[in-house]
């Protein structure tokens, strides 16, 4: 297998007060399934499991565009187990038009709730979502039914040292290692009792829940119309005004 050349680019996470979370919500959704991956139905519906096709590398091998690429590859997700239109891929040349927009031509990576909360106020790469939570990363259970029932979750983590390595090693497992001074965004479609799937660099990448705990540190979902009871309007009704 070819080296990957791989960059990353989130920004620390931030913490913003009218964040909606998640967690008060939860316990209205049944409990998930012990394995689950949304990249079944995609797969089916595109008529190809190849990953570089569906969700290319999108410029993050030479910029650090991780934020823009992970929620391009969401919107795919996303079209292909709710529409039946068909598979929807974001062109390469628009996630990168957006990153070079966002930052203002300064390859200097982004913020991941910025990105999420400037997406619900304007259209990007053809879509304009209407809510999304936080999710406590740790919650294992929470990330779960979040990747069941509302197609994935969009998440950034610190990069442990050896993440390309086990990358380009055909995609090795990742596990718990040293951590860099670098933080990562991807798009996870999938789970197991052992690992999660994870979309990066135009191929499935899985990671142990113990390195979900080690290195995950932040995790959103887009809220589904399913999830928008009275208590949630209000509060979103109050976050956007």
């Amino acid at each position: 297998m070819e080296a990957q050349k791989c960059c990353f680019g989130k920004h620390p996470k931030k913490t913003k007060f009218k964040t909606i979370k998640l967690a008060k919500y939860m316990s209205a959704l049944p409990a998930p399934d012990p394995s689950f991956d949304n990249l079944t139905k995609v797969y089916t519906r595109a008529g190809t499991t190849d990953a570089s096709v569906l969700f290319p590398m999108d410029g993050n091998d030479t910029k650090g565009d991780c934020t823009c690429a992970g929620i391009a590859h969401g919107i795919t997700v996303y079209h292909a187990i709710s529409s039946p239109g068909g598979i929807v891929v974001p062109s390469s040349k628009d996630v990168i038009s957006l990153y070079n927009r966002l930052t203002c031509y300064r390859d200097r990576g982004y913020n991941e709730l910025d990105l999420l909360t400037k997406w619900r106020k304007h259209s990007y790469l053809g879509e304009k979502i209407i809510a999304f939570g936080e999710l406590d990363p740790k919650n294992h259970t929470h990330i779960m039914q979040a990747i069941q029932f509302f197609g994935g979750v969009y998440m950034g983590f610190q990069v442990q040292a050896n993440a390309i390595t086990d990358f380009n090693n055909n995609h090795t497992v990742w596990t718990p290692g040293t951590l860099l001074n670098e933080g990562h965004a991807m798009f996870t479609t999938g789970y197991d009792p052992q690992t999660v799937n994870n979309l990066t660099w135009a191929a499935e990448q899985k990671g142990t829940w113990d390195w979900v705990d080690e290195t995950w540190d932040e995790a959103y979902a887009i809220i589904p119309p399913e999830l928008m009871t009275p208590e949630l309007l209000d509060e979103l009704a109050y976050i956007t005004k």
